[in-house]
């Protein structure tokens, strides 16, 4: 999937490029499963299922949060961040380190 944007950069300079993501079918058809995992575990919950087995339920969900993250953190690093350094856009690498403060908060 093609993705275009626009970045200004400290001095006033507008910079636009693009770039394929290249593991966006991938990003997708993990959070489809995602999904539906975490469905599962709502009927669990509606079930009255045990709350160990939920947890453990849950537990499976925030690791493929996780490994979606890391997924998409990979690809804009190899892609967006190559780009932002190429141009100069400090601007992209804050919003970077805005972004891996919240990960791993």
């Amino acid at each position: 999937m093609k993705h275009e944007h626009e970045h200004i950069l400290a001095d006033g300079t507008v910079i636009k490029h693009s770039h394929v993501h290249t593991k966006t079918k991938a990003v997708l058809n993990r959070m489809a499963r995602l999904i539906g995992h975490m469905e599962s575990v709502k009927r669990m919950i509606e079930d009255g299922r045990d709350c160990s087995e939920v947890l453990i339920q849950l537990s499976a969900v925030d690791a493929a949060v996780k490994s979606v993250s890391r997924v998409i953190l990979k690809d804009h690093l190899e892609h967006c961040i190559v780009d932002a350094v190429k141009n100069g856009d400090e601007n992209s690498l804050d919003d970077l380190n805005k972004a891996i403060d919240q990960i791993l908060k």
